[in-house]
Parts: C-alpha cells; sequence; structure tokens
C-alpha cells in the first residue's frame, strides 16, 4: 500500500472514532461512511521490534563504555602502526606533545604578552589568596610558579591560567582554622594546608583516572551561584580587619561574628589605613568597570593589581612608623621541598582529607567550567577527564613543593585570553616572571601594606556576586532559586561547608523529586495532524473517545513506578467523571504513550503488568505506544511482553487509535 493511502486511512480512522462518539451523544446511529477506496483493506500497521539481541557481556560492556568513556578516546588509535600509536598516546597524556610540534615564534611572541601581563595579576594575588588561606604570603608566589609549569605540560587547555583562586583559598582557610589556629601553631598548620592540597590532587587525579567527572557535576549551576555569592560577602566582611586597621579580629567566618568584631574593636581603627584602604578600593574597581565596557583596555584592570601594590608600597615606604601594618621580610629563593611536612597519620588526618576533598571539588568545578568556557569561544575541545588529570597531578606535586591548592582562575584567565595567548606557554612565561620575582625582587615587598592585599582581594570576589543569575533562576525554576538561597545563607550565617552541604543537599533532593515524581501529562490530537501533544500545552489538542492517551516524561524506575500506576488510574477516574457529566461514554481504552520513556526497570515492567491486571477487570484495554529500544527489548523479555504481545503494542499513538477501534469499540 502506498504511503497516502496509510496516512489517508489513519485520519478516517481517528475522525470515524470522534464521529461515533459526536453522533452517539446526538442520537446518529452510524457513522459516515469511509471513503470507497477504503473498503477493500484495513490500515497498514507497522510492528515494534525490539533490537538485536545482545549478550549479557557486550550490553554491558556498551553501557560502561557510554558511561566512562563517552568521547571515545581510543578511537584515534584504530588502524595505527604501533609508532604511531606511541606517539599518539605521548601526545595524548602530555598535549605539549602535540602542539608543541608547529609551535613558532609568533605564537611564542602572542604567548609572552600575555604571560607577562597575567603574572602582573598572579604576583600580587597569589601573595593576597595566601592571607586569604591564612597562610604566609610567600607560599601564594610558590603556588603560582610550580603548578603552572605542571599545567603546562598536562593540560588540554589553551587559555587556562593557573594559580590559587579565592574559593579554595577561603574554604581551606574557614576548614583548618576551626581546628588549628595559625597564629598560636603556624607549623602544624602548614602541615595540614600542604597535606589537604595532597588529598585534593589525589583525588581530583582519581577522578579524571577513573573517568568519574560526571560526580562533579553534582554542584549545580544555582548552587554555585549562591555559594560563590555567600563566599564574597564573607570573604569582603573578613577583609575589613585589614581594610580598617584592626589587630585582634574575630577567628569565626559568620557574618554575625564579624560585624559584631568590627563594631567591638573600634577603638583599634586607624584612619590612615582606612584613607589608603578606601582610596586604592576606589581605583581598583574603577579600573575594572573600565575595563568591563571597554574590553580593549582588558589591561587596565589586570595592570591595576600590581600597580597598586607598587603605589602603596612607595607610600608605606615614605609613610612608616605611621601605624600602617606592612607584610614584612619574606624568604628570597624557590619553593623549598616540603614532602617531610605532609602527614598521613595522627588526629587530623580526617580534617585533611575532608579539607582536600571539599577544596579540590570547587577547585576542579571552576578549572574545567573556565577551560571549557574559553574553549568553545576559541572553538576546541577540552577533555574534562584529563584536565582533572592534570589539575590533580599538579596540585599533588605542588603540595610537595610548598604549594597549597591551586586551578584555573577565571580572572587571570580572561586576562590570558583577552591579552592575546595561544597556548599553554603562557603559564610557562608567568611562572617564568614568578621566578624572577622570587630569586630577585622579594626584598622590594618588605613595605608593602597589608590593606592593599584586602583591597585587591575584596575587588577580585566582588564580581562573584551574580545578582542577575539569581533573578534568572527565580524566573525559570523556583527550586534552583532555593537551592541558591540556601547556599547564600548558610554560607553567610552558619558556614562555608554547611552552606555549601545544605546546597548540595537541596540539589539532589531536586533530582530525587524529578526522580519519584515523573512529569505525566493527558494527550490529545491536534487536528489536521496525526500529531498527540499534551492537552495542558495546546490547547487546541481534542480527546479521541473513548480513548484516555497518557504519556509519561520519564525513565519508570522502582522509585516511581507505584506513583506512576496510581498517577494512571487517577486520570482514568478524573476522564470518566467528564465523560459521565457531558454524557459521553466512558473511557475503553487507555493509551501509554512511551516516548519519553527512556529506560525501565523489573519494577517498572511488573507495574504495567500490574496496571494491564487492573484495567482488564474493567474492561478497559491497555495499550503502548512508541516504546525505545531497550525499553521494548526488556518488555520482550519478561512477562510483559507475553502478557502485551504484539498486537497492543504500537508504532505510534495514531495507529493505536486507529488499530483499537476494531478491537474495543465497534460502531
Amino acid at each position: 500500500m502506498v504511503v497516502n493511502n496509510k496516512v489517508d486511512t489513519l485520519t478516517y480512522d481517528v475522525e470515524a472514532a470522534q464521529a461515533r462518539v459526536s453522533g452517539a451523544a446526538a442520537g446518529a446511529k452510524t457513522p459516515p461512511p469511509p471513503p470507497p477506496h477504503q473498503h477493500q483493506h484495513v490500515a497498514e500497521l507497522h510492528k515494534v521490534s525490539a533490537p538485536e539481541r545482545r549478550s549479557t557481556a557486550r550490553a554491558l560492556g556498551q553501557r560502561l563504555a557510554e558511561i566512562f568513556f563517552p568521547d571515545d578516546p581510543l578511537h584515534q588509535f584504530k588502524n595505527q602502526s604501533l609508532a604511531r600509536k606511541l606517539v599518539l598516546a605521548l601526545q595524548y597524556f602530555f598535549p605539549i606533545f602535540d602542539w608543541g610540534s608547529h609551535y613558532s615564534l609568533k605564537l611564542l611572541r602572542s604567548d609572552a604578552i600575555a604571560g607577562l601581563t597575567i603574572a602582573s595579576l598572579a604576583i600580587p594575588q597569589g601573595i593576597s589568596y595566601a592571607k586569604l588561606a591564612n597562610l604566609p604570603p610567600i607560599i601564594g608566589l610558590y603556588s603560582s610558579f610550580v603548578p603552572p609549569l605542571i599545567y603546562a605540560l598536562l593540560g588540554s587547555s589553551r587559555d587556562l591560567a593557573v594559580g590559587p583562586v579565592s574559593i579554595a583559598s577561603l574554604v581551606m582557610g574557614s576548614m583548618l582554622r576551626e581546628a588549628v589556629a595559625p597564629e598560636q601553631q603556624p607549623i602544624l598548620y602548614l602541615q595540614l594546608a600542604f597535606t589537604a592540597t595532597f588529598f585534593a590532587g589525589l583525588f581530583q587525579a582519581s577522578l579524571g583516572f577513573l573517568r568519574l567527572g560526571f560526580i562533579v557535576d553534582f554542584l549545580s549551576k544555582a548552587t554555585l551561584t549562591g555559594f560563590m555569592g555567600g563566599a564574597a560577602i564573607i570573604v569582603s566582611l573578613q577583609q575589613l580587619k585589614g581594610l580598617l586597621g584592626i589587630v585582634h579580629f574575630t577567628t569565626h567566618m559568620g557574618f554575625v561574628d564579624v560585624m559584631a568584631s568590627v563594631v567591638k574593636r573600634h577603638s583599634e581603627w586607624e584612619w590612615q589605613t582606612i584613607v589608603m584602604g578606601l582610596g586604592f578600593l576606589a581605583i581598583l574597581l574603577g579600573t575594572r568597570q573600565i575595563s568591563a565596557r571597554n574590553p580593549r583596555l582588558f589591561w587596565v584592570s589586570a595592570a591595576a593589581p600590581l600597580t597598586s601594590v607598587i603605589a602603596s608600597t612607595i607610600i608605606s615606604y615614605f609613610c612608616r612608623g605611621h601605624a600602617i601594618s606592612i607584610i614584612g621580610d619574606l624568604p628570597r629563593g624557590v619553593n623549598p621541598p616540603s614532602m617531610n611536612m605532609l602527614t598521613f597519620s595522627g588526629s587530623y588526618v580526617a580534617l585533611s582529607i575532608k579539607t582536600g576533598i571539599m577544596t579540590g571539588v570547587l577547585s576542579l568545578t571552576e578549572g574545567i567550567a573556565v577551560g571549557r568556557t574559553f574553549a568553545s569561544l576559541n572553538n576546541y575541545q577540552v577533555d574534562g577527564n584529563k584536565e582533572m588529570m592534570a589539575i590533580g597531578v599538579m596540585n599533588m606535586a605542588g603540595s610537595c613543593a610548598s604549594c597549597y591548592v591551586t586551578t584555573g582562575s577565571f580572572s587571570r584567565s580572561a586576562v590570558n585570553y583577552s591579552a592575546g595567548c595561544r597556548t599553554a606557554v603562557s603559564n610557562i612565561v608567568m611562572a617564568a616572571a614568578v621566578l624572577v620575582t622570587l630569586l630577585f625582587l622579594m626584598p622590594l615587598f618588605h613595605y608593602t601594606p597589608n590593606v592593599i592585599l584586602s583591597a585587591i582581594i575584596i575587588t577580585a570576589v566582588a564580581g562573584l556576586i551574580d545578582f542577575r543569575g539569581a533573578a534568572k533562576l527565580w524566573k525559570v525554576d523556583k527550586l534552583d532559586f532555593l537551592a541558591c538561597l540556601a547556599a547564600f545563607f548558610g554560607v553567610l550565617f552558619v558556614s562555608v561547608q554547611v552552606g555549601l552541604a545544605v546546597a548540595v543537599g537541596i540539589s539532589l533532593f531536586k533530582i530525587l523529586l524529578q526522580v519519584t515524581r515523573p512529569n505525566t501529562v493527558v494527550k490529545g490530537v491536534v487536528p489536521g495532524t496525526q500529531s498527540y501533544r499534551s492537552m495542558a500545552q495546546y490547547r487546541e489538542a481534542m480527546r479521541v473517545p473513548p480513548f484516555l492517551v497518557v504519556g509519561v516524561e520519564s525513565a519508570i524506575y522502582f522509585a516511581n513506578s507505584t506513583y506512576l500506576v496510581e498517577r494512571i488510574m487517577r486520570y482514568l477516574r478524573e476522564e470518566e467523571e467528564r465523560a459521565a457529566k457531558a454524557n459521553l461514554c466512558s473511557v475503553r481504552c487507555v493509551v501509554l504513550d512511551m516516548t519519553a520513556v527512556s529506560a525501565i526497570d523489573t519494577s517498572g515492567l511488573d507495574a504495567l503488568a500490574e496496571l494491564k491486571r487492573v484495567l482488564d477487570k474493567r474492561n478497559i484495554e491497555l495499550v503502548l505506544a512508541n516504546p525505545v529500544g531497550s525499553v521494548t527489548e526488556r518488555m520482550y523479555n519478561s512477562v510483559v511482553g507475553e502478557m502485551f504481545g504484539s498486537d497492543r503494542i504500537f508504532f505510534s499513538v495514531a495507529e493505536a487509535i486507529a488499530a483499537a477501534p476494531y478491537k474495543t469499540v465497534q460502531p
């Protein structure tokens, strides 16, 4: 039969069913006659076929491959010689051998400019963020030297600029400070920081090696928006100590404790420090606005921190003795080894592991998000699992070279991108600039005032407060907005880790809610088509009595199978009540549209069988429409396939409607 005849037949069957019901309500005895050319045959129906049979081992292998190797990393090794495979493997694990083979002097010029530009930002930020983590300022510079070199060898992003970041520094500082006071036990605190960095790197590298990067995705955008906003405010409030010149300040991170300490210690405020701090803060914020309004002037914002450090140091030198707190002496030289400071026993191991995992997840999320963002701008791909391994290895190595947790920084990466970097060599140039600073320029930072570091930190974290993002969450998804608020207020009024834990818990609750209470809809036919759509979405869609078409928009699992049966029975009750009020015939057939059912387990199959038995007792037919391949395979391999048979599983809802009158609804 030709396609047109088949479509005409299906169209007529739907219209005939509608006409029968309309005629019955109006007193008509028979439906209108069919077109003459359709008297001789019945509509052609398509058989729903199960996929090709697979062995258990093959099915399991394909499933695991989709989970752990969705990018098919071994594809490039097919049909290659042994020597070529070795070269490809070397380039895969060390991307520098890939792009390094065609590196040129022109690329070096661009990378050198970008590297020197981000170095001017990395040096003051490194010192500032180390202070945020309650670490000696020199640790921040150490962390801007070794990790970028390692990332340049292993990383797959061309634009990522590596170094300490504010969020990881804040979390590490707040979590470790709860157990150890850095002022009273500086050596122990330093040991815990290095050990936590090692565990962070081990966790990150393990995720990449085992290809479990999807775990990081549980930190939703809503969670991070609220968390970073709350953390930015807490970080800014903590800097009031340096901005006001307070000597004795609270060690707690909560909003109430910080503000109480600021008011209580008002006698320690120093007007010289306040004037200098507010002046440079205004300059730094002003340069950010200039660069934001005119991206070509990115260098204004990038150079502002180092310029401010130089200017404030000069002012502090000439005003020494005027109650302006300074950094003091910083040791000169390259990173000393710290492997002997790693502690894997004792009462603080659990704290180190917890801190390492928390900071590792946050830094990994930020680094991969930043790398993917700039990769999309330059139209290239970033391998998430390789990035995890690169970031993890550089943190493990950094923990042995007096570094703390590092990752890809958004602010530095944005400057790196704007400055025209072409490859990861910009990180090498930045590390070289930091090395020169460590070897020769450290005495110049002696008179650098602490207040300028506080101003730099406040300027850096101010951009993390995303009011527009929160407003969009409220407009689009109220539950996401709730997770955002939970993270924000949890960080602000309780603690950083509690706020993050509550937000992640709400995100997981949202997932459970969607799994256990999936969306279901009643569908109707759109006039003039064979398309069945949600009647709540398409107002022109019409019911086709005596059929009830229900669409399930989720996989059917043990967690929602009972609910789905109850929901379908409720739809049936509501439809029968509506039909009784309108003096129409009751439902004779339920069509379950399984187009959006992506998977089904044994509990779901049992639920379908139970639903069919319940409807059979009420003389109501249950038919299935358009199950996907994996669902069809499982149905045919279970009792459901025997109960329904091929005559109750249809290619589409339209064919189910067209075929059902011959079995259940007589004219």
